[in-house]
């Protein structure tokens, strides 16, 4: 029998857009409808942050470099990305999620959980919330976004990618233990292909192979990661949602259409780097105090270099100097950068109360439970 779930149960949606920047380039571009697209990078280099669905059928991905994405799909037409047009549109649908409760945690421009266990207002059923908030995504900003239900964290998201593009999932308290039994441990959140490849090799395969494991034995083959296992294969999460999530990091990277192979051209790319990062910074309202310098040559070799003060940056210039110091270490280049790439880690965000836990009892039994 699998676990009981132990603690009351809260209403949780994960909203998730479909296919975002490539679909705000095609509803701004006509011409681009029904092509495939990607954002960002060229046919030459760079590395492509978002594909249509155009584009995936031929199996191009978010994060592929854009020579490799050009050569799966020919025809693939490749736009810059506009980031402040995107920010602009996700601004606009965290005005619709705010609408229905206070307790929003997103988790990147396009996705986002919200807990609906008390809704602002009264609607009652996740469900029918889901569907309000993806109908008034479609009429204020013409894109669509996927949606799942559930009563977690971590089978909410999942059931956003089981209907995708433009679908609902619910998956019931009652469900959960069953649903999880059947997934595939590839689609386990933050269970990537080597570690589906090693769990196959143990013949692990599905929720149910891992469930059938022991903490004993998740813990001797997967480490830090098997409580997180050893729950999510019984339909366990209790975390809540948290609107005041502090990001690991923030940051700016950039690829270059040439490569930048003097001191000067680096140096001046990096200024702008700066810029763009610290803004980001002060927008996350986060101080943080590691600064990472990325930089990968023309030969896609990478390398870091890190540096953590004894007490958060205390402004743009304090960054600026740690940056530039870490590039001083890497000088001269020992070949041309396509990429440069700054972030601040270890952010704080001081005085951030922790959030109110919505949850409600199992009044009835599960079934009874309202999504």
């Amino acid at each position: 029998m699998p676990e009981a779930i132990d603690k009351p149960v809260r209403k949780i949606i994960h909203i998730d857009m479909d296919a975002f920047f490539a679909s705000v380039e095609q509803r701004d571009n006509p011409q681009l409808r029904g092509k495939p697209v990607a954002v960002g990078g060229s046919a030459q280099r760079g590395v492509v942050a978002a594909a249509s669905y155009e584009a995936r059928k031929f199996g191009v991905r978010s994060a592929m470099p854009s020579v490799t994405a050009a050569r799966r799909c020919p025809g693939l037409v490749f736009v810059p990305p506009r980031f402040d047009v995107y920010r602009a549109v996700s601004q606009q649908i965290r005005q619709i999620f705010a609408l229905h409760s206070d307790l929003v945690e997103p988790l990147s421009l396009d996705e986002a959980y919200l807990d609906v266990t008390r809704d602002k207002q009264r609607i009652g059923s996740a469900t029918r919330i889901a569907q309000l908030i993806r109908a008034a995504i479609r009429d204020r900003t013409g894109l669509t976004a996927s949606a799942g239900v559930s009563y977690n964290k971590f089978l909410a998201k999942v059931a956003s990618d089981q209907n995708k593009p433009d679908g609902i999932c619910v998956i019931r308290p009652h469900q959960g233990a069953d649903f999880v039994a059947s997934l595939p441990v590839r689609r386990f959140y933050g269970v990537g292909p080597k570690t589906a490849e090693r769990m196959g090799r143990l013949g692990i395969e599905a929720g149910a192979d891992l469930r059938d494991r022991d903490m004993d034995f998740l813990r001797e083959h997967f480490g830090k990661s098997a409580d997180y296992l050893y729950h999510a294969a019984r339909g366990i999460d209790h975390r809540p949602v948290r609107p005041d999530r502090i990001r690991k990091s923030v940051g700016c990277e950039r690829t270059y259409s040439e490569d930048l192979a003097t001191e000067p051209a680096l140096r001046d790319a990096l200024a702008r780097i700066i810029d763009t990062a610290w803004q980001r910074i002060q927008n996350n309202r986060a101080c943080g105090r590691t600064v990472t310098l990325k930089v990968k040559y023309a030969d896609f070799r990478q390398i870091t270099r890190s540096r953590t003060s004894g007490e958060c940056l205390a402004g743009k210039d304090q960054l600026g100097a740690m940056a530039h110091e870490l590039l001083g270490q890497l000088l001269p280049p020992e070949d041309g950068v396509r990429l440069l790439g700054l972030t601040l880690s270890g952010l704080v965000e001081p005085d951030a109360p922790p959030p109110a836990e919505q949850v409600l009892p199992l009044a009835g039994g599960q079934q009874a439970f309202d999504f």
